[in-house]
C-alpha cells in the first residue's frame, strides 16, 4: 500500500514538473512572439528621432547614434493645422462610431426577430451589397450632385457608417440571447424599441465593443474620401493631412502650407516615421478599454449560426 502511494506521489511530481516545463516553454514562445510584434513599433519610434543623414547612410536603427527632433519640428512647425486635423479626425471618429453602432445594432436586432415578416428579404439585399457595388463614379455623383456633400465633413462619415458584415455579426450575436427575455419584456408591456434599449443593449456590450473598434479604426485611418470630397485645408482629417505633409518636398508646396524652409534640410525619411507615430499613437490607447470585450464579441458573433 505504501509502495503504491509512493509511486503515485512520484508520478504526480513528474507530472507537475512536466506541466511546469510545458508552461515555461509556452510563456517563452509568447514572450518571443510579443517581442517580434513590438519590434516594428519600437523601430518606428526610434527611427523618427534619427537624422536624415544617418538614415540615408545606415538605414533605420533601434539605437541611433545621433538623436534629432527635426522630423517633429517639421511636422509641428504649423501646429494650428495639425490640431485642426486632429479635431476633424476625432469628430468623425466619435460621431461616425456612435451613429454607426446605433444603426447597425438596430438592424441586427430587427433581422433577428422571428416575428419580423420581411427579415429574409432585407437580409438578402444587405448581403447583396457585399458582392456588388455601384463603383466610384456613381458614388461620387451621388455625394456631390444629389447630397451636396462636396467639401462637407459628412462626406467622411456617411461612406463608412454601415457595414453588411457588422450587421450580420450583430444579428448572429443576437441569437445567443434567449427569446424568453423578449417574451417576458413583452408581457410586462414593453414595446420593440424599449426591449431594444433595455434588454438588447446591455447584453450586447461585447459585440458593440468589437464593431465599435472596427468602426473607430476605419474613421481614424480615413484619407481616401477626404482626397475626393474635401478641398478646404481646415477640414482635412489627420491621415490625409499627414500624407500631404510627407508629399510636400518642393519649395513651392512647402510654402503653400505656410512653411518657408530649405528643401535640403527636410528630414524626408524620418518624417515618414514621425507621421506614423502621430497617427497611430492616440488610437492605440483605445484598444485596452475594449480588449476584454473584443475576443468574446468576435467569437460569439462568428460562431453562432
Amino acid at each position: 500500500m505504501k509502495k503504491k502511494q509512493s509511486e503515485q506521489s512520484n508520478s504526480n511530481i513528474k507530472m507537475g514538473k512536466s506541466n511546469r516545463t510545458l508552461m515555461l516553454i509556452c510563456y517563452l514562445c509568447i514572450a518571443v512572439f510579443a517581442i517580434l510584434c513590438l519590434f516594428p513599433f519600437a523601430l518606428m519610434i526610434t527611427s523618427s528621432f534619427m537624422t536624415e543623414r544617418e538614415i540615408v547612410a545606415e538605414g533605420y536603427k533601434l539605437f541611433p547614434k545621433n538623436w534629432s527632433l527635426s522630423a517633429y519640428r517639421y511636422l509641428l512647425d504649423n501646429p494650428t493645422k495639425l490640431l485642426s486635423s486632429y479635431r476633424v479626425t476625432i469628430t468623425i471618429t466619435v460621431v461616425g462610431t456612435a451613429i454607426g453602432l446605433f444603426i447597425m445594432s438596430m438592424a441586427g436586432y430587427v433581422l433577428n426577430r422571428k416575428d419580423f415578416k420581411y427579415r429574409n428579404f432585407f437580409s438578402f439585399f444587405i448581403y447583396f451589397t457585399t458582392l456588388f457595388s455601384g463603383g466610384l463614379v456613381p458614388t461620387y455623383i451621388l455625394y456631390v450632385r444629389y447630397l451636396n456633400l462636396k467639401d462637407n465633413i459628412w462626406a467622411l462619415i456617411l461612406p463608412g457608417l454601415v457595414s453588411a458584415w457588422s450587421i450580420f455579426l450583430m444579428r448572429n450575436f443576437m441569437k445567443s440571447i434567449p427569446d424568453e427575455l423578449y417574451e417576458s419584456a413583452t408581457m410586462d408591456g414593453a414595446g420593440p424599441f424599449k426591449i431594444y434599449i433595455r434588454v438588447f443593449m446591455p447584453l450586447a456590450l461585447p459585440s458593440l465593443a468589437t464593431i465599435g473598434l472596427f468602426l473607430a479604426l476605419g474613421y481614424w485611418n480615413e484619407w481616401y474620401n477626404a482626397s475626393l470630397y474635401i478641398d478646404t485645408a481646415t477640414k482635412y482629417p489627420l491621415q490625409y493631412f499627414l500624407q500631404k505633409m510627407v508629399n510636400q518636398t518642393s519649395i513651392d508646396s512647402l510654402t503653400s502650407l505656410g512653411h518657408v524652409i530649405d528643401a535640403a534640410s527636410v528630414p524626408t525619411q524620418s518624417v515618414k516615421m514621425a507621421t506614423a507615430v502621430l497617427a497611430t499613437g492616440p488610437i492605440i490607447l483605445l484598444y485596452p478599454f475594449v480588449q476584454r470585450f473584443f475576443v468574446s464579441g468576435l467569437t460569439v458573433g462568428s460562431v453562432k449560426g
